[in-house]
């Protein structure tokens, strides 16, 4: 096969695995965040889970045919139906499909970066109420998966306002400035949305157009003209405030017909971040290792070379600086010359 074609077949393979991998990101991403909301008033049980039962359990019969029955039936009765739902009660919560415990998380994630965003202490017995009874015995695992995240998206960490562990708030993780990107002018939780738009941008090869960045952004929940709760207006956000703290560069692409705009990495983010550093948090967010994304893996490693590389000469060179120039210390006036 001639070598144009090969060139050719190569980067139609990169590009169809740089759009499956985004995809994952989105999915893997969506799974950790909080549900749209309009307003600010705590999310209710949804629809689909009001006026549900228990896995199994039966329809109770009304109080006029249960005392229509002969008192000793009516008891023995209750007695194996009672028997039979507490049974399958218990199956029920052994065998909680693992993507309904991720929806009550998404649930209960929402409802406190409501409660941060109002300043409002996260109370115990609201979070109960939300899961519902149903899922009571599953709260801890719900709460952990919530906590983690709200830690791993927006840099927020649930402490107790008081030992009793009935009230708590979220607060900003400490040491979060060394896990990754984080501006001194960034509020932390914007961050959380940061490296997500890095690992798109460099997923898609380094640079991605603006369709792609809100095709992520939809799959996240967040779409253009509609008011955040955590990260406002969108499109302001990451056209205007990500753009001057220069995290990322949004451009036009030059002969675009209609005009488009595309995004690729700024001079911060490349300064405060690298790639391995990025597809580390991508492989985290889908629960996998960096070596899953075999094209971005061999790119970040070659970057980490060229990094390496780059400051063992800036070293070299301070040092070959310091020993063509050392330092004379200045002469005491008062000395005898």
């Amino acid at each position: 096969m001639p070598r144009g074609q090969k060139s050719k077949r190569r980067a139609r393979e990169k590009r169809r695995q740089a759009r499956m991998e985004t995809k994952d990101l989105g999915d893997a991403q969506a799974a950790a965040s909080p549900a749209p909301t309009s307003g600010s008033a705590p999310p209710g049980p949804s629809t689909a889970d009001a006026g549900q039962k228990p896995q199994g359990a039966e329809a109770t019969s009304s109080p006029v045919a249960g005392a229509a029955r002969p008192r000793s039936k009516a008891r023995g009765r209750r007695q194996v139906k009672e028997h039979k739902n507490s049974s399958q009660a218990s199956t029920s919560a052994k065998t909680t499909p693992p993507d309904l415990l991720a929806k009550k998380a998404g649930v209960l994630m929402h409802f406190m970066l409501e409660k941060f965003k109002m300043k409002e202490p996260i109370r115990k017995i609201d979070m109960l109420k939300l899961v519902r009874k149903m899922f009571k015995a599953q709260f801890p695992e719900i709460l952990k998966k919530a906590t983690d995240r709200i830690e791993l998206v927006f840099g927020l960490e649930l402490k107790e306002v008081k030992p009793n562990g009935y009230s708590y708030t979220l607060v900003s993780k400490e040491g979060l400035a060394k896990d990754g990107v984080l501006g001194s002018t960034l509020e932390v939780p914007k961050n959380g949305l940061l490296m997500p738009l890095l690992g798109v941008i460099f997923l898609n090869g380094n640079c991605a157009s603006e369709a792609e960045i809100w095709e992520f952004l939809n799959v996240l929940g967040i779409y253009d003209g509609k008011t955040h709760i955590i990260f406002g207006e969108p499109r302001k956000f990451i056209t205007e405030e990500l753009v001057q703290e220069k995290y990322l560069v949004y451009r036009q692409i030059p002969d675009s017909n209609p005009l488009s705009y595309e995004f690729v990495w700024g001079p911060r983010a490349h300064a405060e971040t690298s790639k391995m550093e990025v597809l580390e948090f991508v492989a985290k967010i889908n629960s996998t290792d960096p070596s899953a994304f075999p094209f971005h893996y061999e790119e970040a490693l070659r970057d980490e070379e060229e990094r390496a590389k780059a400051r063992s000469a800036g070293k070299a060179h301070a040092a070959a600086k310091a020993t063509a120039h050392p330092k004379v210390p200045p002469s005491d006036p008062s000395s005898p010359q």
